[in-house]
């Protein structure tokens, strides 16, 4: 019997800079608004296994990017000027 493909996997939303503020304080259980913009990431307790969870959740809204790129400057505005554009 023929099987009739279901619906694709929808995309995730886009990636926004208050989504992009979002995913970051929800990967460090920081609350809304804690995080500085210039803030080093690392002191804040991000670590590979989080930064790959937000490489991989970014990607899915189709934003092309990686560890590495994110790893040199770990900072919301650093991030917002690689990933989101003008």
């Amino acid at each position: 019997m023929p099987t009739t493909p279901g619906p694709g996997p929808e995309k995730a939303a886009a990636l926004t800079p208050e989504r992009l503020r979002a995913d970051v304080e929800r990967v460090l259980g920081e609350p809304a608004g804690a995080i500085a913009d210039d803030e080093d990431l690392l002191d804040r307790g991000m670590d590979s296994i989080r930064l790959m969870s937000l490489v991989e959740t970014w990607r899915g809204s189709g934003v092309r990017t990686d560890f590495i790129t994110l790893a040199e400057e770990p900072n919301l505005a650093a991030w917002r000027r690689l990933l989101l554009p003008d």
